[in-house]
């Protein structure tokens, strides 16, 4: 999907680790991390799926008004 966002925890947790965090320590803030842009990128997933859906649901709508017009000035 584009413009997802891939944290790469164990990357992040040896760098951690490589600059004198302890494993636990690195683990947990990674961890952490992923869980906040997680919480931060889901809501906009969630927008883009309602937008479609909302998209569809309107163009439903003018399709099923056009036909109704179209039906309305045969009658006339």
């Amino acid at each position: 999907m584009p413009g997802t966002l891939i944290f790469d925890t164990l990357a992040y947790s040896k760098r951690l680790t490589s600059a004198g965090f302890t494993q636990q320590q690195a683990e947990i803030q990674a961890n952490t991390f992923k869980e906040i842009i997680d919480a931060k990128i889901a809501p906009k997933r969630y927008l883009k799926e309602l937008e479609m859906k909302l998209t569809i649901k309107l163009g439903g709508m003018m399709a099923a008004s056009i036909a109704i017009v179209a039906a309305l000035m045969k009658l006339l």
